[in-house]
């Protein structure tokens, strides 16, 4: 087994004692991303459209780091402090993603960091070429 730690400066930084992602052999897990402009690591301004858009531009330099992209996730988590934004959810990963679509969940959960309104974790899977 061979474990790699990944980073890159497109995402925003760890905010506590994690790495932004973690590749062991093919199999890639990536850190839950909230809305967080990595220039700055403040929230992205405007609404939960913008915060979704901002988290999978986080998740997509994380995967790209580690050398692939959102096409390869097989597994996506999805936390969100209000379900009325999933019909949002699912109209931005129509525009990201296409089929077939990971396999994913969508967790209703009282707050997140920095007041974030999502958060969104992954699983993606190398294919050697």
């Amino acid at each position: 087994m061979q474990k790699t730690v990944i980073h890159t400066d497109l995402a925003p930084d760890a905010i506590g004692t994690y790495s932004q992602a973690i590749k062991v052999d093919q199999t890639v897990y990536l850190s839950g991303q909230i809305p967080l402009l990595p220039e700055t690591m403040v929230l992205v301004s405007g609404g939960i459209e913008e915060q979704i858009e901002q988290v999978l531009k986080n998740l997509t330099a994380v995967a790209q780091a580690a050398g692939g992209g959102l096409a390869d996730i097989v597994k996506l988590n999805i936390y969100l402090t209000d379900m009325a934004d999933f019909p949002v959810v699912n109209e931005k990963m129509a525009a990201h993603f296409s089929q077939p679509y990971p396999a994913r969940a969508a967790i209703g959960v009282a707050e997140l960091p920095k007041n974030s309104r999502v958060e969104m974790d992954a699983v993606m899977v190398l294919v050697d070429d």
